[in-house]
């Protein structure tokens, strides 16, 4: 019989069963703490091997024991020099789940497939990493499993292609600046003219006095009649702010005319952004008859004077300030925020306006007022399908319709109409337009401009129509006549 430990070894053995006592509950905090510092970020972390965990001889959940209900970070056992888990929580089919999860914890006959990431255009992408397409942004779920967003996008091509097809009398095609932006954002950054109130819609109509014998031309074009003197379409980007951009073109163009070409200003439509805030928004929307009661008020100065700052709804101070000098006329008080106000081209004088007046919706009405006054601006209602616009003459479509809500989206817009015409069809049937100027840039549309139906108050272009006269006198056309010859 083997002596057993005398009393004196009793002690020291106590003791270093101790010490590896407490040596081991430190490692055992230690590779908690682990666990739950890899754990924060585990819905954002890429798989642990690029085609998920695999090991079938393993047996990690059975050999803890147990499966944890709810996420928990501590239901881990080591794994290849990291860690696996055992929480229901791998139901998600996350990466970092254990071998043997679905045979022990769910009672599978066997395995999963794989947690593979997803594949598109021959790219593999982890689960959680995504990839745009247009307007809507793809997750990968794993599993070749996509969740992607099912926004309607501007650029929408089974619109596109079904415009196309229908034979509506105009072609769609993919503006370029459109991609990637949702309908509602185009709707939101791309318009801007807030319809206006029922006092301003009330206001009296201009009829013209046209006599029963008056002629009035099939096709006009003001850029023909007044060469020169009328201004190129502008873009006005991702600013909503159109009621600026249609009313210094308007404006640009009838004090051109009005004084017979002695005055050819590009008027600054950043000026009226930045500086008309009374009861506007700038690049987030404004009213027509706001900016024009400024233009006659204060006035505006050329766009080489106060350019476009930027093409979004970036809020920009005012920078150009003007005060009386009699006679209703009005000087700037500073130099033109370019900085090059040393040259005649970016001189800062001060153009202003009369009070506008409203024509009314008879299409001969507005037809004469424009061959005899020149181009008039129009408030018009923008349709999904408008931004598709490429060519021919437009006419809002029923492509959409069936579609939800939110694909039949509207919004109120205003441009400039610089003249008509009429279009023979291949049925024999004339169909009759109006030719305007957009603000979308130049590779928009029929170079800037768009042709629509005219006579039948298409998307409302004929409901609120409004000229103005140029405040030009004698004065002004001998001050520009000598300034230029300096």
């Amino acid at each position: 019989m083997k002596p057993g430990p005398s009393l004196r070894t009793l002690p020291s053995l106590l003791l270093l069963q101790l010490l590896l006592l407490l040596l081991l509950l430190l490692l055992t905090t230690q590779g908690s703490l682990a666990v739950r510092r890899g754990r924060t970020r585990r819905e954002l972390a890429p798989a642990l091997h690029l085609w998920g965990i695999r090991d079938d001889g393993g047996s990690y959940c059975q050999r803890l024991g147990f499966c944890c209900q709810d996420r928990n970070d501590d239901c881990a056992v080591p794994y290849r020099g990291s860690m696996c888990y055992c929480d229901i929580f791998c139901n998600r089919m996350v990466p970092d789940c254990c071998p043997d999860y679905w045979t022990y914890c769910q009672n599978a006959e066997k395995d999963p497939p794989v947690y593979p990431g997803c594949q598109h255009e021959d790219q593999m992408y982890h689960p959680s990493e995504t990839y745009k397409e247009n307007c809507n942004q793809c997750t990968c779920l794993g599993n070749s499993y996509w969740d992607c967003e099912q926004e309607p996008c501007l650029v929408n091509t089974e619109l596109m292609n079904a415009i196309n097809r229908g034979n509506y009398g105009w072609r769609a095609g993919n503006h370029s600046s459109f991609w990637g932006m949702t309908l509602e954002e185009g709707i939101r950054h791309r318009l801007g003219t807030i319809r206006p109130s029922p006092s301003v819609m009330n206001m009296n109509k201009m009829h013209m006095n046209m006599g029963p014998n008056v002629v009035l031309p099939r096709n006009f074009d003001a850029a023909q009649k007044w060469p020169g003197l009328i201004h190129e379409p502008l873009d006005q980007g991702n600013c909503a702010g159109s009621w600026a951009f249609s009313t210094a073109a308007v404006a640009s163009d009838r004090i051109s005319i009005h004084s017979k070409g002695h005055m050819t200003p590009s008027l600054s439509p950043q000026n009226l952004l930045s500086c008309n805030t009374r009861h506007q928004q700038g690049c987030n929307g404004g009213r027509l008859d706001r900016a024009w009661s400024f233009l006659r008020r204060r006035g505006l100065v050329s766009d080489k004077c106060y350019p476009l700052a930027s093409q979004n709804s970036i809020a920009e101070p005012c920078r150009m300030y003007s005060r009386p000098m009699g006679r209703g006329k009005r000087q700037a008080t500073g130099p033109c925020p370019n900085n090059f106000h040393h040259s005649n081209d970016y001189s800062n004088d001060i153009y202003q306006s009369t009070p506008p007046y409203r024509l009314s919706s008879n299409e001969k009405d507005i037809m004469k007022e424009i061959m005899e006054n020149g181009p008039v601006q129009a408030l018009m209602e923008v349709h999904e399908d408008f931004f598709l616009y490429k060519d021919g003459i437009y006419r809002h479509t029923p492509a959409s319709n069936g579609k939800p809500p939110q694909f039949r989206r509207q919004g109120t817009h205003s441009v400039k109409i610089t003249g008509w015409g009429e279009e023979l069809q291949p049925n024999g049937r004339r169909v009759k337009f109006w030719r305007a100027a957009n603000s979308w840039g130049p590779t928009w549309g029929e170079g800037g401009s768009f042709r629509i139906l005219r006579g039948c108050n298409e998307c409302d272009i004929e409901s609120f129509v409004v000229g103005v006269w140029g405040r030009v006198g004698s004065e002004d056309m001998n001050h520009r006549r000598y300034y230029h010859r300096k």
